[in-house]
């Protein structure tokens, strides 16, 4: 379980009702990853209970703070369909919206 406060709000991933994972692409001597762009920073993207999205932020760089911040759905969809992932039924409207 891990607790993040958004804008007074408490998030807990494990009552989230999606989770979806970063991409990564190995340049033939680590793994990037495709929402950063780098090896030590990385997103996750959650559906809270309430139907609102958020991401989650965290490093593996030795000191740092994981947090996590809202995102809008038009944010959430573009987040999804750059990590290659398919748009849930509550997204899917928006598809032709953010892509070109």
């Amino acid at each position: 379980m891990t607790r993040y406060r958004i804008d007074g709000m408490i998030v807990d991933t494990d009552r989230a009702t999606a989770h979806w994972d970063e991409d990564t692409r190995f340049d033939g001597s680590n793994y990037i990853s495709r929402a950063t762009g780098s090896q030590w920073n990385h997103e996750e993207l959650y559906r809270s209970r309430r139907g609102r999205y958020y991401v989650v932020h965290w490093s593996q760089w030795q000191g740092s703070t994981a947090h996590a911040e809202w995102v809008s759905l038009e944010e959430a969809a573009r987040w999804l369909l750059s990590q290659d992932h398919d748009l849930p039924d509550d997204l899917a409207d928006l598809a032709e919206e953010v892509m070109e």
